[in-house]
């Protein structure tokens, strides 16, 4: 018994300690309210310039490190350049111990809380900082700055009683860039990759295997001559797939039409429809870019304009026509970082005849671009092997 009344004793002390804790918050707060009451009925209290410059106990800001893909390579974030999402920025304190990371936003930003007053925050003392990007296997810092340290002082009449002596500054990444494809059966040809017209390398292809050269930040076209599988193909800024190359391809005054899915919509989100640039289309969803939080393919995999199109649920999607169009060229990529490796399938038919069928290993970082220069197909089938979804832009056909 005599436990037993210790037991329930010990209870009762909890439950009094509770409501006396809780009865206190309520004071405080109808307190709080009470003041904030006050001020809000004050007319002198609407524009009142700021007396109290001490730093505020419960903010905290964002000291941010910004990264973006260097589309033009030139090292300095300029128009043709666009926020990078899912990237890795590390921070260092001044003997080099880790602190904390964040990956870049949306927006290209990797934010890291600093305040001088929140236990919570990354950033909370004045010293020397480094923040350190994680540059993708294969890639380059196009201003080699990934890695920059800055100075952050004391200020005791700031919004956080920090401040830096700048912010690190814009951080550019390249893709490594190639040219794979695959050679078709009985037949040679020749291809030679060019920069400003002047022959960079030229080597002969064999038939039946595939082929793939890494190219030079200065390489911008690709020729291909010999065994009827001529084409020219202006390079882009990121890495290509020519898939398998077919006989008689797009030739190289084809009056083309790029399909950017900007002019789908100007919200969030549509389904493509049918008709839309005389096209049946299945399962294409329109989107912009910064509609789905923390994606990172979705902001990537956005060349131009501000939206980009998406396999649904990551389920098949088809376009396709009854009078046969060309098959130029598109931007593929994996809408998710954690589907990083994943593999598009694309296969083009012609009336009922499969006429070709590439597999593309795609990234979330960067977009592949794909280029199977095909002249004639009425209907195309975008799928992947494990069902995550596939980001489209810049849909190049000949209508």
């Amino acid at each position: 018994m005599g436990d037993f009344g210790l037991v329930e004793i010990t209870i009762a002390s909890a439950a009094v300690l509770a409501a006396a804790l809780a009865f206190l918050y309520w004071r405080v707060r109808q307190a709080r309210l009470r003041r904030k009451a006050r001020r809000w009925a004050n007319p002198a209290n609407d524009y009142a310039v700021r007396a109290d410059w001490r730093p505020s106990t419960t903010t905290t800001l964002n000291y941010s490190s910004f990264v973006y893909m260097d589309v033009d390579g030139d090292g300095k974030y300029g128009l043709a350049d666009r926020p990078m999402a899912g990237i890795v920025v590390r921070l260092f304190d001044g003997q080099g111990a880790f602190m904390a990371a964040a990956r870049s936003n949306g927006g290209g930003f990797a934010n890291f809380k600093m305040s001088a007053t929140r236990r919570r925050a990354a950033i909370r003392s004045p010293g020397t900082y480094r923040f350190s990007v994680s540059v993708p296997p294969g890639w380059r810092a196009s201003g080699a700055n990934q890695d920059q340290s800055l100075r952050l002082s004391d200020a005791p009449a700031s919004l956080v009683g920090l401040v830096g002596e700048s912010l690190p500054k814009p951080v550019g990444l390249v893709p490594g860039r190639r040219l794979t494809g695959r050679m078709p059966a009985g037949t040679e040809t020749t291809l030679s990759v060019t920069g400003k017209g002047e022959v960079l390398e030229s080597r002969t292809l064999a038939p039946g295997v595939p082929f793939r050269i890494d190219l030079q930040d200065r390489t911008d076209e690709v020729l291909i001559s010999g065994g009827g599988l001529d084409r020219r193909l202006a390079l882009s800024s990121y890495p290509t797939d020519l898939g398998l190359l077919l006989p008689d391809p797009i030739a190289p005054d084809a009056a083309l039409h790029t399909i950017g899915f900007d002019d789908v919509t100007t919200l969030g989100l549509r389904k493509v429809p049918s008709g839309h640039s005389g096209l049946n289309w299945r399962n294409l969803n329109a989107m912009s870019r910064d509609h789905v939080k923390d994606s990172e393919g979705y902001v990537n995999g956005n060349v131009s304009g501000a939206h980009i199109a998406y396999t649904g649920s990551g389920h098949p999607a088809e376009f396709s026509r009854e009078r046969p169009f060309g098959f130029h060229s598109v931007m593929l990529t994996a809408a998710w970082l954690m589907s990083e490796g994943e593999t598009a399938v694309i296969e083009s038919w012609l009336g009922e005849q499969q006429i070709a069928s590439d597999e593309i290993v795609l990234s979330a970082l960067t977009p592949v671009h794909y280029a199977p220069m095909l002249k004639s197909v009425t209907r195309v089938r975008l799928s992947t092997k494990h069902h995550w979804q596939l980001v489209l832009d810049d849909l190049i056909l000949i209508l």
